[in-house]
């Protein structure tokens, strides 16, 4: 048999830099063709095509591997398949992606924490109020006491459910940060196998 006819039926085993870079903070994928990257469902041109679900997730669960420092993202593809011109395109487009999907989840995080802070204080200022009217108003007509019985548990929820924003909404958003960020700031490279 040719040897052009056992290239592609041989099985592709990385070499040992190949085995490398994906221990040395860098991430290392292999790919068919540049559509792996992007979704099926998109017909536009690679600049602005949405990029796949499967190689996001494919990405994030690798990226838990990649140590803090010069990140790498190895993109491998047949060596016969290899276009220079899309493969400026195609980085310009996940450093894009990226950077987009963390100022995006920054943003939702700095809202989430927000809106717990001021659930927080609103909850104080409830639970204060009520403790006011209270005291002060010891005998008070059944209109009040009904305020206040309304207005106590009403601050206890929005004091919690404010801190629980505080604690574990942002936690819920750090691993998405996380990922993004590494990312946007890795070095992107096309190589061939």
């Amino acid at each position: 048999m040719p040897e052009k006819e056992l290239i592609g039926k041989q099985p592709i085993v990385p070499t040992g830099d190949q085995v490398k870079l994906s221990h040395a903070g860098k991430l290392s994928m292999w790919l068919d063709d540049y559509n792996d990257i992007f979704s099926d469902f998109d017909p536009r041109p690679y600049a602005q095509r949405t990029l796949s679900e499967d190689f996001l997730s494919e990405a994030k669960r690798e990226s838990k591997e990649m140590v803090s420092g010069n990140y790498g993202l190895y993109l491998l593809v047949p060596h016969n398949k290899r276009n220079l011109y899309h493969e400026a395109i195609i980085k310009k487009r996940l450093k894009q992606h990226f950077k987009k999907q963390y100022d995006h989840i920054l943003d939702k995080k700095r809202r989430v924490f927000n809106q717990g802070l001021f659930f927080v204080e609103l909850g104080v200022v409830l639970m204060f109020v009520t403790t006011f009217l209270l005291v002060r108003y010891e005998h008070a007509n059944f209109l009040l006491t009904f305020l206040g019985v309304i207005a106590e548990p009403g601050g206890w929820f929005l004091f919690w459910e404010g801190m629980s924003l505080l604690v574990f909404g942002a936690k819920e958003l750090k691993s998405e940060l996380d990922f993004n960020k590494k990312l946007s700031k890795a070095s992107i490279y096309f190589g061939a196998y």
